[in-house]
């Protein structure tokens, strides 16, 4: 693929500099990714105690450990944490810092000190937001609904400004990543060779510059509306509530594909490395991450089949739902036809990408049924969407997180991990994840309203069994914190490339050297022209 020479010496990115202040300023993008990967795993602690939180309330009807308004508040937060701290920021920030200037033959990003100052805008922002636990709290839901989240005495205001500023990391990170992609490739690296995690990470950019300021705009102006009582959307003021739903559905599900087009591009990386095979249809799955990325933009009314739009507008956003699943069901079809004969290994990133095949398949078919009008109508607030939403997200994000993690962690720390404790944690995530949300795909058929505290007895075996599922969760992803710390600690010396992936971060020694590639790489094929 390339012509490179592996460094020889025994610095490496992670002892160039030592001490803490060497971390706080460094440049360095893969520094910069071990960092967010930090911050990213705390917050996913703070996010899963959250939802563990929830499940045990929910456990039996009535009050089982909390009160009415503190399950509000802990709801709240557990979205709020999720969204806008793991599942957005989670794989470009940490897989994409680190890898996006590896695979292309770069040196770093292309804005360095950019780099470190949306890290340094993501942590502000969630000081700011974990700040509200110590005054008023905040017990809006996250996606901070008007006419309440104006009038309840809690504390939005703090909450909003902290996404806000959140927002202003996610922008930095992708203007980032779309100079990076533009300016910075090897002598060689065409747009049709660089990897599918490439054009995963520059779709994703795509979508964080053109649509983040449209939240920002809408938080902002609710900010104005609590402070000024300018009639925005509150409707005692001549604003509309339905206005908020637009404004925040048209950056919020754009914001989906922010989570998910990055997990699509892991999962590219991970089949054609453990299938042996060329990936089937390149250039089909590089344009259906643009595919995504474009229709994304048109579908945010089928949030709002039953605010009262026009049976018009319900017909269009339908259909331009349902098109959206044109360009992921080519992936998913050229995914297949990659493992098609090839001489598959089921090695713990493996089991995890074909774990997103099947979550996500879930996920996707289950969307198709609530761009339906008819059923959305019966469906729309109850636990059916809750199961769609975290069948997609969870099923789909965090399974790739953790099969890129496992997949890269030999190149990002020189280290190995005990192969068979990483299966066992796959299985309990899995098995978890099934056993907590297929359950609530019965319950929202049932009726079981989302975000309801009490709930009535008919609903109350589901609940429990769905309960049970996310202790099953906790203890994979505790097993999932020992195998790493256990590898880091006491891990082999990882080869340079274990697993005989033949993409551009594996010709550099592991850990890579701080500046990447002592020759700059010449590309000389596409990135799976090799096997």
């Amino acid at each position: 693929m390339a012509t490179a020479h592996a460094h020889s010496s025994d610095k490496n990115y992670l002892n160039e500099a030592s001490g803490l202040w060497s971390w706080l300023t460094t440049l360095d993008h893969k520094r910069i990714g071990i960092m967010y990967f930090i911050t990213v795993m705390f917050f996913f602690l703070m996010g899963g105690i959250m939802a563990l939180l929830i499940r045990l309330e929910l456990l039996t009807p009535g009050q089982t450990v909390m009160s009415a308004d503190t399950y509000n508040q802990v709801m709240t937060y557990h979205g709020a944490i999720m969204v806008f701290m793991v599942i957005i920021p989670g794989i470009p920030a940490i897989l994409g810092n680190f890898f996006l200037p590896l695979h292309i033959g770069a040196k770093d990003v292309a804005f360095p000190k950019l780099n470190l100052l949306s890290w340094y805008c993501l942590m502000a922002g969630a000081i700011l937001a974990f700040s509200t636990l110590f005054t008023h709290k905040i017990d809006t839901g996250w996606t901070f609904y008007t006419p309440y989240s104006i009038k309840t005495g809690t504390s939005v205001v703090p909450m909003v400004l902290a996404a806000f500023i959140m927002g202003m990391s996610s922008i930095l990170t992708g203007l980032n990543f779309i100079a990076t992609v533009h300016k910075l490739r090897a002598p060689g690296m065409t747009m049709y060779r660089i990897p599918l995690f490439v054009w995963a990470i520059y779709s994703t950019a795509i979508l964080q510059v053109l649509a983040t300021p449209v939240l920002a705009i809408t938080l902002l102006l609710l900010s104005m509306e609590r402070f000024f009582g300018v009639g925005i959307f509150d409707p005692t003021l001549g604003g509309d509530p339905v206005l908020f739903q637009h404004f925040f559905w048209f950056y919020s599900h754009p914001a989906v594909y922010i989570m998910i087009l990055p997990a699509m591009g892991v999962v590219s990386e991970l089949i054609t490395a453990f299938s042996r095979k060329v990936i089937f249809g390149y250039t089909a799955i590089a344009y259906s991450s643009l595919g995504i990325a474009g229709v994304s933009f048109f579908v945010w009314g089928h949030h709002m089949f039953v605010s009262g739009q026009s049976e018009v507008a319900g017909i269009v956003f339908s259909f331009l739902t349902m098109l959206v699943g044109v360009p992921t069901a080519i992936k998913m079809f050229n995914w297949l036809a990659t493992l098609y004969k090839g001489s598959v290994e089921m090695r713990s990133p493996m089991l995890y990408a074909l774990g997103f095949l099947f979550l996500f398949a879930i996920g996707g078919v289950t969307g198709i049924m609530l761009a339906v009008v008819a059923v959305d109508v019966h469906f729309h607030d109850t636990y059916f969407v809750v199961a769609h939403f975290h069948y997609v997200m969870v099923g789909g994000t965090l399974m790739a997180i953790m099969g890129g993690f496992y997949y890269w962690f030999p190149k990002m720390f020189g280290k190995m991990y005990n192969e068979s404790l990483a299966r066992i944690t796959f299985v309990l995530i899995f098995v978890g994840f099934n056993v907590t949300f297929f359950p609530q795909f019965v319950l929202g058929a049932m009726g079981m309203p989302r975000r309801y505290f009490d709930y009535i007895p008919a609903y109350h075996s589901l609940n429990a069994i769905s309960t049970v599922g996310s202790w099953l969760i906790a203890a994979g992803f505790l097993l999932s914190l020992y195998v790493i710390i256990n590898g880091l600690l006491k891990g082999e010396k990882a080869p340079e490339n274990p697993w005989g992936a033949k993409t551009l971060e594996w010709t550099v020694q592991s850990p890579p050297p701080h500046h990447n590639f002592d020759v700059e790489p010449v590309i000389t094929a596409g990135p799976y022209e090799y096997r």
